[in-house]
């Protein structure tokens, strides 16, 4: 039977590498802003603004905020907005057959929020905060068409490669900005540029890289169904909440699914919380429970999670095809559990940076293999034709729920006034998650969707 242009072959090499091509891009935002400059520099410029006040906090709205909290806090506030859009947008996007165009929309809107941040300086400390929260806001949004159409590209046998594949791809562009970065921020004395001024145009940087490097992905994916138009009198809003509805109640069918969902929802809140907030914590005073990592080292370490990090996570789609899926994440949640546990009661003394280097270097053999598996197994649990639909309540898990644990963070060390006890209640969200997964029963959650899709 011959294919129409509406549906292109599947494992087609030059679509495989542009859809992995916008990891490669938007993995910038991930390791320049989110995970190296940002948290340290708006809680430098936080702790500044904390001077002028009695109690020792940096107010927005007369709201007392620590130094060492507003990061997370901004990580918080974004990711819980995404779990109000998220799932209408994937709706919308299924119904409308609209889903590169909505990619498009919310990886630019992302990438100028991001080059935005250039005008985050000591006066206007509180507009990083608000830029990020905008920028994350547009990533979350702009990952939920890029997963949905990993189940198009790929076969079902070949998806955990595909995926480990887009994966790795995502570290080694990432890493390679950061290497420039990190250049540019060690030599910027030398040229005569401020640090601050330095790490402003780093931070913008990434909004540059994620634009740039997008373009592959638009030139090579290619749209699978003809753009649908909504009757007449009705908006593409209220199509989309119809068809969210219509979701949720069918939804019922794949109870497997849902139980996955669930245990996705815990253990990725606590991965997304540790990469969030380790900068924060590596760079913090020893006094408040960090570790004292001057910034050059910090991303030194980072840039060697990112490369060590591309083979963890081509490593661990082999490792997927040897034990099996569910396996191989469930070795990867005892390794985070123990890295918790150890980076609470470890990383003290003299040797506490060596340390956390080979902290790192265990992170980054599990990091991007927990994820990149995570999401092929469940590219097999969704019925086909409503991939953005279903992988919006991914993402709502992957980052729209995953306000909970930097919340927690935040308000921990608030709390106690050390970060310490703030890595310590992480533990929580890979513990349950260890015990929710090993009950989902992945044959049964696959039958289900193809006994649906028969009836």
């Amino acid at each position: 039977m011959a294919r129409t242009a509406a549906t292109p072959p599947v494992n087609d090499k030059r679509e495989i590498f542009g859809w992995a091509m916008y990891d490669w891009a938007n993995s910038a935002f991930s390791t320049t802003v989110g995970t190296v400059f940002l948290g340290p520099y708006l809680a430098a410029l936080a702790a500044r603004a904390a001077i002028y006040s009695q109690d020792g906090t940096a107010r927005i709205l007369g709201i007392p905020i620590a130094a060492d909290s507003f990061f997370p806090y901004c990580v918080s506030i974004s990711v819980g907005l995404q779990v109000l859009f998220l799932p209408i947008l994937g709706a919308i996007a299924d119904y409308s057959h609209r889903r590169k165009q909505m990619m498009q929309l919310f990886a630019t809107l992302g990438a100028v929020a991001t080059i935005l941040l250039f005008l985050t300086t000591a006066a206007l400390w509180w507009l990083g905060g608000l830029l990020f929260v905008v920028a994350n806001l547009a990533f979350g949004a702009a990952l939920v068409f890029y997963n949905s159409y990993l189940p198009d590209i790929a076969s079902e046998d070949q998806r955990d490669r595909v995926s480990s594949y887009g994966w790795a791809m995502g570290y080694l562009g990432g890493g390679l900005l950061l290497v420039l970065n990190l250049a540019f921020y060690l030599f910027s004395d030398t040229l005569g540029v401020p640090s601050d001024l330095a790490v402003r145009i780093n931070l913008a940087s990434a909004g540059v890289w994620w634009l740039g490097f997008s373009f592959f992905t638009w030139l090579r994916l290619r749209s699978r169904h003809p753009s649908r138009q909504i009757p007449a009198g009705l908006s593409y809003a209220r199509a989309g909440f119809r068809q969210l509805w219509a979701t949720i109640k069918e939804m019922r069918n794949f109870p497997e699914t849902l139980k996955y969902l669930a245990a996705y929802f815990l253990y990725n809140d606590g991965i997304q919380t540790v990469i969030a907030v380790s900068a924060t914590f590596a760079a913090a005073p020893v006094v408040r429970g960090g570790l004292g990592v001057k910034t050059e080292t910090l991303t030194i370490i980072i840039l060697m999670i990112q490369f060590m990090a591309f083979f963890g996570a081509l490593f661990w789609g082999k490792l997927a095809s040897w034990v099996g899926a569910k396996r191989a994440i469930i070795i990867s949640l005892v390794i985070w559990a123990g890295v918790v546990i150890y980076t609470y009661g470890g990383l003290r003394g003299e040797s506490r940076v060596l340390q956390f280097f080979i902290v790192g270097a265990i992170i980054a053999l599990v990091m991007g293999g927990s994820q990149a598996i995570s999401r092929s197994l469940y590219a097999q649990m969704v019925p086909r034709g409503k991939e953005a639909e279903y992988y919006s309540f991914y993402e709502v898990s992957e980052r729209g729920t995953s306000w909970i644990g930097p919340f927690l963070f935040g308000l921990m060390n608030q709390v106690f006034g050390n970060l310490r006890p703030a890595i310590l209640s992480l533990i929580f969200f890979f513990v349950v998650g260890l015990i929710i997964l090993p009950f989902v029963n992945v044959p049964k959650a696959i039958a289900d969707v193809k006994k649906f899709e028969s009836s």
